[in-house]
């Protein structure tokens, strides 16, 4: 399954660990290969992305998600710092 199906697969919080989960061993092993390799410049570019994120879905002929809940985004974020 390549990652755009993994992503599209997902349906619920046990989808979304395992996700991460890849996300993490992706790193990892294939850390030479991750355009953004520290948190800072990761953090950069989902703000870069999301203020262009309208672009990726018209050009990947998706629908645009029309609910989208952003305070939850910003909590997810967020507890990640300061979370043990």
């Amino acid at each position: 399954m390549d990652i755009n199906e993994k992503i599209n697969s997902i349906k619920n919080k046990e989808d979304f660990i395992s996700f991460i989960d890849i996300l993490l061993t992706d790193n990892r092993v294939n850390n030479d290969e991750w355009e953004n390799k520290d948190i800072l410049s990761y953090l950069d570019a989902i703000s870069s992305w999301v203020k262009d994120m309208e672009g990726y879905y018209r050009n990947m002929k998706l629908d645009i998600p029309a609910s989208i809940d952003w305070k939850f985004i910003a909590t997810l974020f967020y507890v990640g710092k300061i979370y043990e």
